[in-house]
């Protein structure tokens, strides 16, 4: 017997909430932030209706695309989504363990610490690869690329690679903080 929270989700799959709705509105949010950002329209407390008029129509064309060709990625954000927050439990993890031997205020001595080293582009270079092992495992590489992008790997390799790299880089900034 289904849960009224398990009945729910199934109802708003067959109203299409995870194929469109949602995607819809987190890409309008983005594109909304940005055109704030970076004011290409002027102001953003002048230009507000400017802004979302132009971010909801680029979100309806992108979405409009999976729905167009019959592609279905609702899975794949459901799984990117996850792995990405396990991601970020885990790190969270790792920092308040890292905070048991650090000293007390360690958002200001992380900042002391990577302020004008090499540290901050190794960090940006993680996530980067860390984002890019959550889009090839989560499957949504296959919706971008859908003929492949030139290598045939397993997830498994992927996320294997993934760890390692996140837990040297947690290794390595823990071992730099320590000097």
């Amino acid at each position: 017997m289904a849960t009224a929270f398990e009945t729910a989700i199934l109802k708003l799959q067959e109203l299409g909430f995870f194929q469109f709705l949602l995607p819809l509105i987190l890409s309008a949010a983005i594109f909304y932030g940005l055109l704030r950002k970076t004011q290409l329209f002027g102001p953003p407390e002048k230009n507000v209706a400017v802004n979302a008029v132009v971010a909801l129509t680029a979100s309806f064309f992108i979405w409009a695309w999976p729905v167009l060709n019959g592609v279905n990625i609702e899975a794949q954000f459901s799984a990117f989504f996850m792995q990405g927050m396990c991601i970020l439990v885990i790190s969270m993890v790792a920092l308040i363990v890292a905070g048991m031997f650090l000293p007390p205020d360690l958002p200001k001595t992380i900042s002391e610490k990577i302020k004008g080293s090499y540290l901050v582009g190794g960090l940006i270079v993680a996530g980067i690869i860390i984002a890019i092992i959550l889009l090839i495992t989560s499957g949504l590489s296959k919706v971008f690329f859908p003929h492949g992008i030139g290598f045939q790997f397993s997830s498994e390799t992927f996320t294997t690679i993934g760890i390692i790299v996140l837990v040297l880089a947690v290794v390595g900034i823990i071992v730099y903080m320590a000097r």
